[in-house]
C-alpha cells in the first residue's frame, strides 16, 4: 500500500518536491470551486483543474478545443480563492503560438496555478482519448515550452509538457518527443494514452531517475486504468483523474433526477444528499455568517440579533 503522509508534511513540501518522493502524487479532476474544495476536504494535496471537465460542466459539451484562456483563467481564480492545495493546471495548446502560451504562463500563474500542462497538438484540438488528432512539429513545441519556461516567475511553478504523438507517429516518437521537451526544460512529462501495460512500463524505463511522468486515468478511455498503488511501483510519480469527478456526478444526478421525475419526491435520495443544513456546513456558511458579524454595523453598536441560525430556505 502507499505510504501515508500527513497534511502538514506534504504542506511543508512543494509540489516539484513531492513529485521527487517515492509516494505518487494522486490528483482528482476539478472544474469549478465547490469541486476544488470538496477534493482539499477529502484529504487530497493536489488537485487538477480539467479542461475537458470545464467544457463538459460549463457548456455540455465535449473536449474539442471549446474553452478559451480567459474561461479558465477565470476559473482558477475562483478555485485559488477557496482552496490552498496545489492546483495542475490544463493548459491546453497554450492557445496558439509561442506568444500565446507566454500570456497564457503569466496569467494562470497569476490566477494561482501551482502547475501548468501545454501540449503539442494542433488545430482541430480533440481530447487525448478521441481520434482524429494532429501534432505541430516537435521544434515548435520546443519554442513553446522555452518561452514558458523562461515566463514563469516562480521556480516552484511547474511545466508539464504532454505529448499526444502515440496515436499519430507512434510510440517511439512519443518517446523521442517527450525526451526533447524535457531538454527544453519541462519539469514533468505527460505521455498521452499508452495502448498497453508494455508501453506504460517502457516509458518508465526510458525516463527513470531522469524525468518524473504524470499518468492519465480516463475510464473507458485507450490506456488501461491502473490504481495508484500499481502506477507508483511503475515508476510514475504523478497520476491524474481527470474526469472521473464530472462522470461520477453526471451518473448520480442522472439517477437522481430519473427518480425524482418518476416519483415526483427526493424522499429515496435522502440518505444519498446533503440536506440543507449539511451543505451549508460543507461550504462554511457558519463561518462566514460569523465573520460578517464582527463587522455588522448592529454588533459594533452593542445589539445582537436574536436569530443567529442558518437561514431555512436555499432559495
Amino acid at each position: 500500500m502507499m505510504e501515508t503522509v500527513t497534511g502538514r508534511q506534504l504542506r511543508d513540501e512543494t509540489l516539484g518536491e513531492r513529485l521527487a518522493n517515492v509516494t505518487i502524487e494522486v490528483a482528482p479532476g476539478v472544474f469549478d470551486a465547490l469541486s476544488a474544495l470538496m477534493v482539499e476536504q477529502a484529504g487530497f494535496q493536489t488537485a487538477y483543474l480539467s479542461g475537458a471537465s470545464l467544457a463538459y460542466t460549463r457548456y455540455g459539451r465535449p473536449d474539442i478545443g471549446l474553452i478559451g484562456m480567459r474561461e479558465v483563467a477565470d476559473t482558477v481564480t475562483l478555485i485559488r480563492e477557496r482552496i490552498d492545495i496545489d492546483l495542475v493546471v490544463d493548459g491546453d495548446t497554450g492557445y496558439g503560438n509561442a506568444l500565446n502560451v507566454i500570456r497564457t504562463i503569466r496569467e494562470f500563474e497569476r490566477a494561482g496555478a501551482t502547475a501548468i500542462q501545454l501540449e503539442d497538438q494542433d488545430l482541430p484540438k480533440r481530447c487525448g482519448h478521441l481520434t482524429g488528432k494532429s501534432l505541430i512539429s516537435s521544434d515548435e513545441m520546443v519554442g513553446k515550452l522555452k518561452a514558458a519556461v523562461d515566463t514563469r516567475r516562480d521556480a516552484s511553478t511547474l511545466i508539464l509538457a504532454r505529448t499526444d504523438a502515440i496515436a499519430v507517429e507512434g510510440f517511439d516518437a512519443a518517446l523521442d518527443r517527450a525526451e526533447s521537451y524535457r531538454e527544453a526544460g519541462a519539469d514533468v512529462l505527460f505521455v498521452e494514452a499508452p495502448e498497453d501495460r508494455g508501453q506504460m512500463i517502457a516509458m518508465n524505463e526510458r525516463f527513470r531517475g531522469v524525468a518524473p511522468l504524470l499518468a492519465n486515468m480516463v475510464e473507458g478511455g485507450r490506456t488501461p486504468v491502473s490504481s495508484a498503488d500499481d502506477l507508483q511501483q511503475l515508476g510514475y510519480s504523478m497520476v491524474i483523474f481527470p474526469g472521473g469527478t464530472v462522470r461520477a456526478i453526471a451518473f448520480s444526478m442522472q439517477e437522481y433526477l430519473g427518480d425524482l421525475i418518476t416519483s415526483g419526491s427526493t424522499a429515496a435520495w435522502r440518505n444519498r444528499m446533503f440536506d440543507f443544513r449539511e451543505l451549508n456546513a460543507l461550504i462554511g456558511t457558519p463561518d462566514m455568517l460569523a465573520t460578517g458579524e464582527r463587522y455588522d454595523a448592529a454588533r459594533i453598536c452593542g445589539i445582537t440579533n436574536k436569530d443567529d441560525s442558518v437561514g431555512s430556505s436555499d432559495d
